[in-house]
């Protein structure tokens, strides 16, 4: 008698046959059900003026192939996204001598808190939180002639569009209402952990928060972080030992005081914005893009971070 054994077929080796349209298409299906739950970033009126209701994601691999469902093309303020671009650019020019002045531990906190900051001696928690990203602000402006021509430029080679653009509504409307985010840069220029202006340094950070991307450009922009082997781009290179961390990073600290959350529920690399924007990697194969304005109360997309729970759940993907 011949007996057969079958042998399930690893998730790697389904990559190329992975129907993501189907997918994609089939998430948005079983999360509606969360399409009322949250409210968009109100405390900041530009973003307060969003429709909440919308929804958008694209998945792109490192074959080529794209997917994408919904509003993917609608651009929104990426917010705290535009930390990962900052950091990357701060890496090239100042390598591990960046980690002086900043972190790479998650905050436990949320990603204003001034109490921690003044607890840990000006020296933020990481990059990704506000006092950390405007840390890395303060260098890119000391070592930069056009620190915002370099940044916008940099994210256009990245995404391969020259229209993406700062939205100077949203970047002054954070700047009228960012009291907190002043106190912090305030503390952090009493520890001399920034040697800016104060005022020059936020209106740069605001800047860069308010860069309006659509899922499809930054799905196109992190495909450059899925790729240890290259990265050059406008000028600025990595090699594939600090992309490496730069993902380790982003997988402890990407969501604010959700971090564990979002690793334990996705298991990808990924990094938030309060602007309902989510970016996650998977190295080697693809990176996902997804966007809705309403938040959860850490300040992160309900129906973003579901959708991506889904999306590793559905396609047995993660890097664990």
């Amino acid at each position: 008698m011949l007996t057969l054994f079958c042998q399930a077929t690893p998730a790697w080796q389904n990559f190329y046959f992975m129907d993501y349209q189907k997918i994609l298409e089939d998430i948005y299906q079983e999360i509606l059900p969360y399409a009322e739950k949250g409210k968009q970033a109100d405390y900041i009126p530009a973003l307060a003026k969003v429709n909440p209701d919308q929804f958008g994601i694209c998945l792109q691999t490192v074959t080529g192939e794209s997917y994408s469902y919904m509003q993917a093309d609608e651009r929104f303020s990426i917010q705290s996204i535009a930390k990962v671009f900052a950091l990357a650019m701060g890496l090239s020019l100042k390598g591990e001598s960046l980690w002086k002045n900043v972190g790479k531990e998650p905050s436990g906190t949320a990603f204003n808190s001034l109490v921690q900051l003044e607890m840990e001696h000006g020296i933020p928690r990481n990059p990704f939180i506000n006092a950390g990203a405007i840390v890395v602000a303060d260098l890119l402006l000391t070592e930069l002639e056009d620190a915002e021509g370099e940044f916008l430029k940099f994210v256009r080679t990245l995404c391969g569009s020259d229209t993406v653009d700062y939205n100077m509504e949203v970047a002054m409307s954070e700047r009228a209402t960012g009291y907190l985010n002043a106190a912090i840069a305030n503390m952090l220029k009493y520890h001399g952990t920034i040697d800016n202006d104060i005022e020059r340094v936020l209106m740069f950070y605001f800047k860069m928060c308010s860069v309006e991307m659509s899922c499809k450009e930054l799905a196109q922009a992190f495909l450059a972080f899925t790729n240890y082997s290259t990265f050059e781009y406008a000028g600025y290179k990595l090699s594939s030992s600090r992309i490496k961390r730069l993902n380790a990073v982003m997988q402890t600290c990407g969501f604010y005081d959700e971090a564990g959350e979002f690793s334990y529920l996705v298991g990808l690399p990924g990094k938030s914005g309060v602007g309902g924007g989510i970016i996650a990697i998977y190295p080697h194969r693809y990176s996902v893009a997804v966007w809705s304005p309403r938040l959860n109360s850490k300040g992160n997309s309900v129906m973003g971070m579901k959708a991506l729970e889904l999306l590793t759940t559905y396609t047995e993907e993660s890097i664990f």
